[in-house]
């Protein structure tokens, strides 16, 4: 079995190394970039009004949907908000040295216009259920959005995506998380990572079971009391090491384009090497361009598409440009990218390290676990819906009880297998999802920017009348 486990992780590095991580690098910023350039830096100018939306100050009343838009949003931001924060960052810094964080800044940052993109026409192609629930997510822009453009050919990639979603669920949102979580326990607390991996399987199956609006209740408490307690213990760390956060911005920025030389037990990187681990865990952190949160967005309650992307690409800042920025710097600040540790026992040790100027010892890892453990645990039941919706597409209502025990199974694999083949894993089946996907967001950049127009001079109309 271990031998069959090392063909398989190095036919998977293999790809990644020479396939994969290359075709993400090419397509996923230039993609970003152009659009920002069809829509005008949105990201910048509609920030107020996102923020105006999903205080509710536009509810649509009567429109059809499961749910509210700070719902949406935080389903969506729990599915992203997760690892990728903690441990991906740490891995990021730890394969690509400091400087790749900023590239992990640069795919936020067009992250957002993506995510606005791939959100508005995931509302404007969704589909209502018998049940009266709502699917929708690439896999439907793909089939009905692109018909007339690549004729059967769209309904071919929309299988791809949606088939790539069940393995990125088993693989992104789920194995990655209880990998995490298992590891966090066992470093901390020293439980075996099997007694973590059933406690965690029977806790997830019982909130999936009960589908996006039980999903959609658990987040939008999760999500908001998750972020504080981490960014809380983030930020006293760096106020405690103020006076390092110039240099550390330095560092980041000087080394994104020259690598870093080795030191301490860091073995060095080539800026190539900076490139393309910020760019992959970037994109493993905000999964803007992957495809994945349209699916939760495509449930809000709301007439216009384009009103939905406005909230969606605040998940990139708050994930990727704050919460991600802040791990980076404690890393840096501390000296703890020097230390030949990889993932989360890197923040641990940055953490701890950050509270010891305060006279505080041993308690940085209980924060990680106790932080990682509400992260990962939201990521896990949101993706679960994910998955079940490309279930859903490809078979029908019938298989989603059958998906959400074989989840619950991968829960449990990602608990107690090794860190690397698990994110090598990862890394792959994000390819998977997001090159189909950047595909059709380009075929469907007019229709992006007409639902755009569209929606913005309507507002302007209703400000006149108001």
């Amino acid at each position: 079995m271990d031998n069959l486990l090392t063909i398989i992780d190095n036919l998977i590095q293999a790809y990644n190394n020479y396939i994969g991580g290359y075709l993400i690098l090419f397509m996923l910023i230039p993609t970003g970039i152009y659009f920002i350039y069809k829509l005008g830096f949105l990201n910048i100018t509609k920030l107020g009004h996102s923020v105006n939306v999903i205080r509710g100050k536009y509810d649509s009343k009567g429109a059809e949907g499961d749910v509210n838009h700070f719902k949406a949003l935080t389903t969506a931001l729990s599915a992203t908000v997760g690892t990728g924060n903690i441990v991906g960052v740490a891995l990021a810094i730890y394969l690509g040295g400091p400087g790749a964080v900023f590239w992990i800044w640069v795919t936020g940052f067009l992250g957002m216009m993506l995510k606005y993109a791939e959100v508005t026409l995931a509302h404007k192609y969704r589909k209502f259920n018998s049940d009266g629930t709502v699917s929708g997510g690439p896999m439907y822009y793909m089939e009905f959005g692109l018909k007339d453009k690549i004729g059967k050919w769209a309904k071919v990639l929309a299988v791809i995506f949606a088939s790539a979603t069940i393995l990125c669920s088993l693989g992104t949102g789920n194995m990655a998380q209880s990998n995490s979580m298992s590891d966090a326990m066992f470093t901390s607390y020293q439980i075996p990572t099997w007694i973590s991996g059933l406690a965690i399987t029977f806790l997830v199956l019982l909130v999936v079971i009960g589908g996006i609006k039980r999903i959609a209740d658990v987040t939008s408490r999760l999500v908001p009391i998750m972020a504080v307690i981490y960014l809380l213990a983030t930020v006293a760390v760096l106020v405690g090491m103020h006076d390092q956060i110039p240099a550390a911005f330095s560092m980041i920025i000087s080394d994104a384009f020259t690598g870093t030389a080795a030191v301490g037990g860091f073995v060095g990187s080539t800026f190539i090497m900076t490139l393309i681990w910020g760019v992959r865990r970037g994109l493993f952190s905000n999964e803007a361009g992957q495809g994945s949160a349209p699916i939760a967005h495509a449930a809000a309650r709301t007439g216009f598409p384009a009103r939905e992307g406005i909230v969606a690409l605040l998940e990139p800042l708050i994930d990727t440009l704050i919460i991600c920025t802040m791990t980076a710097l404690m890393i840096v600040v501390t000296g703890a990218w020097k230390l030949d540790v990889p993932g989360v026992a890197m923040t641990v040790d940055a953490m701890n390290t950050g509270l010891h100027h305060f006279g505080i010892d041993g308690l940085g890892g209980h924060i990680i676990a106790t932080g990682l453990l509400l992260f990962a645990f939201s990521t896990i039941i949101s993706w679960s819906y994910y998955g079940s919706r490309a279930a859903i597409y490809l078979i029908g209502e019938k298989a989603v009880k059958p998906y959400l025990y074989l989840y619950g199974l991968f829960v449990f694999f990602g608990s107690v297998w090794g860190l690397e083949i698990v994110w090598h894993f990862v890394d792959m089946v994000i390819t998977f999802m997001t090159i189909p996907n950047l595909i059709a967001l380009l075929l469907l950049a007019p229709v992006v920017v007409s639902e755009t127009k569209n929606y913005f001079k309507y507002m302007e109309t209703v400000k006149k009348n108001a």
